[in-house]
């Protein structure tokens, strides 16, 4: 990787997903040891409408609400060089005017109905999703098709949306945690998406609902994008980028490398790995950083798996006086992860990730968004299934050859945005990697 490359690496991909991860690690309490639920998962009935439109259907009759969430399989990732968050700007106009109704017209119809209607874009997909008593289904989903397949984008919107933004830009540049940080061409037809409908309906009711609504969505020619998004180049050495924010109270760390693609075979082996190091609130990074030392009220890693390799990351808010400090216990931990994990904390750890994981279906919200990932990213149904059992079987072994491959701190992007005048005399003395200072104005280039 060239040299020149390494900060924007650093500050736009390694950064991506922060916003919530900056808040520090899962503060939960750890479940307690022994055998997790047993997951049963309802079946998934494979359809498609009359236009090849795929819809999954899933029968839970437990509550009388239907949740349907139509998926488009192209997030940032898809957006053209040179605009890029057109994606994500797309997709939170959806709502914001749709068929025959404005968008405050539209807020009232949903409301109306008991429903709950958002729009979403991620690197990977967007989304239109929609909550709603099974009773009122039919309504709901036509103001649904509305704003998935007849948004207006009205002027008036469009242009408050893009003041929003630019506003939110400026106050990030005086905020540290969203400095360290930050699309898509809209792909919106039927050939790119599918729809997920989990709930108290049945076939012979929804399909006729769902042909009538999108079964008209016609597949067009796919817009010219330009060049795709090409994969990171993975990193080779560290190099530490410090951007000036004069007066900080504290410095944001964040550090990190290309990681894994969402379709890894080793994905409960990572997860199991990433618990102990700093996925979880008695990690070793927050154990460390917070309980040990007191540098910092959270630290946490992750890894931010995509459809291609998306980053590993590690990161803390931490005293600006303390910022080399804590640097050192950040590459401590993270050099001694690659060593073998004592059978206690490891079998703390498979119990923890085993134990929450039924949580996350406890819903039809949570069903229909698992779901999405088997879809955006050609996972086989029985991805979540088998899951607790590749918990279970996780070794030592596994998670030690993990770590060495997929954490290399000796080749990781360190960016530390603080006040200069303070931290880099420290920094440089810890020794830790070359140094460049970055002017903020740049992160937003």
């Amino acid at each position: 990787m060239k040299r020149g490359q390494a900060p924007l690496f650093a500050l736009l991909v390694m950064g991506a997903a922060l916003t919530s991860a900056a808040q520090g690690p899962d503060r939960s309490v750890p479940p307690k040891t022994g055998e997790p639920p047993a997951l049963k998962l309802p079946q998934i009935e494979k359809l498609a409408l009359s236009n090849g439109l795929p819809v999954w259907l899933v029968e839970h009759h437990e509550v009388p609400l239907a949740q349907v969430n139509l998926i488009v399989k192209s997030g940032s990732a898809a957006d053209p060089t040179g605009k890029f968050g057109v994606g994500s700007f797309a997709a939170a106009m959806l709502d914001e005017g749709a068929g025959t109704r404005s968008a405050l017209e539209l807020a009232e119809a949903v409301e109306f109905l008991g429903a709950q209607l958002s729009t979403a874009s991620s690197f990977d997909q967007a989304a239109v999703r929609l909550s709603v008593p099974a009773a009122r289904l039919q309504e709901a989903v036509d103001l649904m098709a509305d704003v998935a397949l007849r948004p207006t984008f009205p002027d008036a919107e469009t242009e408050r949306l893009r003041k929003q933004r630019l506003t939110e830009l400026l106050q990030a540049r005086d905020d540290p945690a969203v400095l360290v940080q930050f699309a898509f061409l809209a792909h919106y037809q039927p050939a790119n998406a599918a729809l997920i409908v989990v709930g108290d309906v049945t076939r012979g009711t929804v399909m006729p609902l769902m042909e009538r609504a999108f079964g008209t969505w016609k597949t067009a020619p796919a817009p010219s994008t330009g060049p795709a998004v090409q994969a990171a180049p993975q990193l080779t050495d560290r190099h530490v980028y410090v951007v000036d924010k004069p007066g900080a109270a504290q410095s944001q760390i964040r550090m990190g490398w290309v990681g894994v693609a969402r379709s890894t075979p080793e994905l409960a082996t990572l997860d199991v790995l990433n618990t102990i190091l700093g996925g979880s609130f008695t990690s070793r990074l927050n154990s460390n950083l917070r309980e040990q030392h007191g540098y910092s009220y959270g630290a946490f890693s992750s890894f931010d798996m995509r459809r291609a390799p998306g980053p590993f990351y590690a990161g803390a808010g931490v005293q600006t006086d303390k910022t080399a400090e804590a640097l050192r216990e950040f590459f401590k931990e993270l050099d001694g992860i690659q060593k073998p994990v004592p059978a206690d904390e490891l079998e703390k750890a498979k119990s923890y990730v085993a134990l929450r994981f039924p949580g996350e279906f406890e819903t039809t919200g949570d069903l229909a968004r698992k779901l999405e990932e088997l879809v955006v990213y050609d996972l086989p149904e029985s991805t979540f299934s088998t899951y607790i059992d590749r918990v279970r079987a996780v070794t030592a072994d596994a998670v030690q050859k993990a770590a060495m491959r997929y954490i290399q701190p000796e080749n990781f992007a360190v960016v530390v945005v603080g006040d200069r005048s303070t931290i880099e005399p420290a920094i440089r003395a810890a020794n830790v990697g070359p140094l460049t200072v970055v002017p903020a104005e740049r992160v937003f280039r």
